[in-house]
């Protein structure tokens, strides 16, 4: 294992670079569990979680955070790049966003204006602020950090990267942050590692990795450590030595529960498809065994 370039680190043959969940300033706290509530009613409030005195904003899953959840409806949301960026990468990044509208009614579309997802590929690594949170960034910030993007970046960052910040994006929190998964982390191991490859504070630390999920806040399918919204850990980071594997792509776990929450619209009469039976003489009809 290694640093690699960009502050990422080496775990077998993958690089690794972490994925802060951005939070708003505490004077928002407020007015986003306001706005959440207008947006979806059945929101819960926000609520603080301080580990070891430290006060942080809530962290969460592919298991749903219901304070910023954009409720069942379907929705389009508008995307913006903040730098100018070719037409063939806009595309590429967009349709990889695309990839949850395989099960859910939730789709990304690219405006000439200002997005409410506004991307950057500027420094600062990858990261995405959390649902319904996106509505409180002023319009000339990014909503979504994709460090350094280009066409040559390897298709399966493209899945592992652009496809966890979406689902941030979508309200979709840290699946490693499930109770049974932090439980295996090593804090003594995990404070000087987290420090050595991304520069992260204990602060930081116990926010992005050492704080669990409250159990009350959020429902979801039993902890999948093979989610996209799961980190790749390593094994010298937990109490067993073994590592948390993490996802290199949305996996059917995750799609089945973003149809959940998220589900596609059913079609009225009119636009479903029309049944058009087909016919043939008798005699041609397949005789089969009884």
């Amino acid at each position: 294992m290694g640093k690699t370039a960009n502050g990422g680190y080496r775990t077998g043959s993958r690089d690794f670079h972490g994925c802060q969940i951005k939070t708003l300033p505490s004077r928002l706290h407020q007015k986003a569990a306001e706005l959440a509530a207008r947006i979806n009613p059945v929101n819960a409030p926000l609520h603080e979680l301080r580990p070891a005195g430290v006060q942080v904003d809530r962290p969460e899953h592919l298991t749903l955070l219901t304070s910023k959840y954009w409720g069942p409806s379907p929705r389009q949301f508008s995307v913006s790049f903040m730098e100018s960026t070719p037409a063939d990468l806009r595309a590429r990044i967009l349709s990889h966003m695309n990839a949850w509208t395989l099960t859910t009614g939730m789709s990304f579309a690219e405006t000439a204006g200002t997005g409410e997802v506004r991307i950057s590929r500027g420094p600062g690594g990858y990261w995405s602020y959390l649902g319904t949170d996106i509505h409180l960034i002023p319009e000339n910030r990014p909503t979504m950090n994709l460090q350094g993007f280009s066409m040559g970046t390897e298709e399966s960052e493209y899945r592992r990267v652009v496809r966890h910040e979406t689902g941030h994006t979508l309200g979709l929190p840290h699946e490693h942050l499930r109770r049974e998964l932090v439980s295996r982390i090593d804090p003594v191991k995990a404070y000087p590692f987290f420090l050595a490859t991304q520069g992260w504070s204990r602060e930081m630390v116990d926010q992005q990795v050492l704080t669990p999920l409250d159990d009350a806040s959020i429902f979801g399918t039993p902890a999948d450590e093979d989610s996209i919204m799961c980190y790749q850990l390593p094994g010298q980071i937990t109490y067993d030595g073994l590592p948390i594997r993490g996802g290199t792509d949305i996996d059917p776990s995750d799609y089945a529960f973003a149809a959940l929450i998220y589900p596609k619209p059913f079609l009225a009469p009119q636009d479903r498809a029309t049944v058009v039976e087909d016919d043939w003489d008798p005699a041609e009809d397949v005789l089969v065994p009884v």
